[in-house]
């Protein structure tokens, strides 16, 4: 079973640019390799070029056989599998954050990650965690 997630980062007009990740989406997972290995815009912004990912990575890593991943490397649908219209997408921030499709959202406002839950609203508070784990 996996834990879906989307991982954006918040854009001057409000909006979003996201890209969906289906393996370990809880924050223990994603939410802890997000803060300790993409803690800045340009690995950010790396990371949404590679589009829809099936396991997120330590490292964003290169095109590898989908099959016999590399440990520690991004599993990017598009690039290791050659799949079509997994690209970034632009979405309304308060819509992805409510949107039951994942179980967590993160968005990256450039200094910190913030972390939602879209099942449970008392987990949009995770976020002030995440600031301050990143600031020690």
């Amino acid at each position: 079973m996996s834990t879906r997630s989307y991982i954006g980062v918040r854009n001057l007009d409000a909006s979003v640019d996201y890209i969906y990740c289906h393996f370990d989406g809880y924050p223990e997972g994603v939410g802890t390799t997000l803060i300790k290995h993409y803690a800045d815009m340009d690995k950010v912004n790396a990371l949404l070029k590679l589009g829809d990912l099936s396991v997120l990575g330590e490292e964003i890593g290169e095109q590898h056989d989908f099959n016999k991943p590399v440990k520690g490397w991004c599993r990017a649908y598009g690039r290791d599998r050659g799949e079509k219209n997994v690209n970034a997408k632009n979405g309304d921030y308060d819509e992805l954050i409510h949107d039951q499709n994942v179980d967590y959202v993160y968005i990256f406002d450039g200094d910190y990650w913030e972390c939602f839950s879209t099942w449970d609203p008392a987990m949009t508070e995770l976020y002030k965690l995440y600031k301050m784990e990143k600031t020690n």
